[in-house]
């Protein structure tokens, strides 16, 4: 499995706060089958903006020496979206020192949006990424409030060309019934593209993906989980597009899983 979507270089956002964390959250993800990570810390957020793209290297680089070979980490960012976000990557260079960071050197942005954004703006944004040539992917679409509550929202901005990543302990219940069921409505309506951990330490918010693999076999099937953990992500990884295949509805009167309760 890769990791699209992990906090895993310290000291620099929410994530890990220690070289020592980071290294355990690298095992861990390891031990449950992760062969890479894309390190996504939080850009343009606030005290959290990390566009010193000289800083992210040689933190990641650090954490990659002391944790050893598996997980291989990537570079990336969770980029927050703002007015000014089209205009930068309108001026991206891949030899600038800062700015916005894609998925592992590909075309493909991770895209958080914030609660006071909307359909509008959204659908002007990626309009505009996709015709410059980067393929925009929404972070978590079952926790903003008008994407996760509004599937349409969701769809109208999958048929303008992005791509929508959900969290893996949405899925498996770990984050509650409301993240669970808006979650498991975008697979069932063919919206999701990549399951990742959206990780931050090691218990509250583990880089634990297997439990994720478990939960999308029993209720869609192994195709879909190699699908959204494995080999979408891989695509991501060696900058080449999507297969056509996304995971189909399940046939009506699939029985549903039992909800679990925030732990």
């Amino acid at each position: 499995m890769i990791d699209l979507h992990c906090h895993i270089l310290p000291g620099i956002d929410d994530g890990p706060q220690s070289l020592e964390q980071a290294v355990e959250m690298c095992r861990l993800a390891a031990a449950r089958g992760c062969e890479a990570v894309v390190a996504t810390p939080h850009q343009r957020k606030g005290d959290w903006w990390n566009c010193e793209r000289a800083t992210l290297a040689a933190l990641r680089q650090k954490v990659q020496d002391a944790a050893g070979p598996v997980p291989r980490l990537l570079a990336g960012g969770e980029i927050r979206v703002d007015r000014h976000l089209l205009a930068e990557m309108m001026d991206w260079r891949e030899d600038a020192a800062q700015g916005p960071l894609a998925l592992a050197g590909s075309r493909y942005l991770l895209l958080e949006f914030g609660p006071e954004a909307g359909l509008p703006e959204a659908a002007d944004l990626v309009h505009e990424l996709v015709v410059a040539g980067w393929h925009p992917v929404l972070a978590h679409p079952e926790f903003i409030h008008w994407m996760g509550a509004e599937p349409a929202t969701v769809a109208e901005l999958v048929s303008l060309g992005a791509l929508a990543q959900v969290t893996a302990m949405s899925l498996t219940g770990d984050f509650g019934r409301r993240a669970q069921a808006d979650a498991s409505r975008l697979v069932e309506m063919g919206l999701v593209h990549f399951v990742a951990s959206d990780a931050h330490d090691l218990r509250r918010r583990p880089p634990d993906l297997r439990k994720a693999w478990d939960a999308i076999a029993a209720r869609w099937g192994e195709e879909a989980a190699r699908e959204l953990l494995a080999d979408n992500p891989r695509a991501v990884v060696a900058g080449l597009p999507l297969s056509s295949a996304m995971v189909r509805p399940v046939p009506a009167g699939t029985p549903e899983p039992a909800l679990r309760t925030t732990r």
